[in-house]
């Protein structure tokens, strides 16, 4: 009998734990380049809201104060502008990776 419990213990275990990475929440990519830039060359699957607008189209995306975000761009500059734009709207898991290289390599992990 115990080594039924302990059976049923472990897969309750495996199905919550699976339920877990199923809830965690999607990191959001966004590319703060230029409309030209990123016409020109982007990543697929990632959003795009130019670093000038990224406080007014941010609420766009409706995303939690506290979701993950990861900011790219060129070289990472305007990335980091945009973190900060985003953090005093109150966001809370912005990440600049830099720029869309940088990005490419992380993605690609």
């Amino acid at each position: 009998m115990k080594s039924t419990s302990r059976i049923t213990t472990i897969a309750l275990l495996a199905i919550l734990l699976s339920a877990c990475s199923l809830m965690a929440p999607k990191t959001v990519w966004i590319d703060v380049r230029s409309l030209d830039e990123y016409n020109e060359d982007h990543i697929s699957n990632t959003e795009h809201i130019p670093h000038t607008e990224i406080v007014a189209q941010i609420s766009d995306l409706d995303l939690d104060k506290s979701a993950p975000i990861k900011l790219f761009c060129r070289s990472g500059v305007r990335a980091g502008l945009a973190l900060t734009a985003l953090q005093d709207l109150g966001y809370t898991n912005v990440e600049n990776v830099g720029g869309i290289a940088d990005a490419r390599v992380v993605l690609s992990q």
